[in-house]
């Protein structure tokens, strides 16, 4: 059974509440029970988890590759600036492990300064602007 951590950025946890008409009505309870459905479905061993900080998220990676998980993060604002969190992603490709960035909403449908991600080019692959959904087909792409 393949491992995958389903790794959350700053203030995804205040999904359903924060701009519900971006990031849409779920909250962050709803999207774990969703993720943990497919994965059950999938045969993936899945945990879901959320941070604030770009510190614990970059452990979260390196936790990562040293048990030999797949990641699925969704790193929010880190996204278009955070070059800690690429080279920790980067640690995750180059072990031979799958990470698939997801986006919630289209980030190129919003404002310019969201346009780039810095975590894309060591990403396996992209999806964004499909909601939740996004993470139940990023969990497709692993299996």
């Amino acid at each position: 059974m393949s491992k995958v951590l389903v790794l959350n950025g700053p203030n995804l946890g205040r999904l359903g509440s924060r701009e519900p008409e971006i990031y849409g009505s779920l909250n962050f309870a709803e999207l774990i029970s969703q993720v943990l459905e497919v994965a059950e479905q999938l045969g993936l061993d899945v945990e879901v988890r959320q941070s604030d900080s770009e510190t614990e998220l970059i452990h979260w990676l390196h936790e990562a590759v040293d048990s030999g998980s797949h990641v699925v993060i969704n790193p929010a604002a880190f996204t278009h600036y955070s070059y800690s969190l690429r080279d920790a992603c980067a640690l995750v490709t180059k072990a031979g492990l799958k990470l698939i960035e997801v986006h919630i909403s289209n980030p190129h449908a919003r404002e310019e300064f969201r346009h780039n991600s810095v975590i894309s080019a060591v990403s396996t692959g992209v999806i964004a602007g499909f909601g939740i959904k996004g993470y139940l087909l990023a969990l497709g792409a692993i299996v």
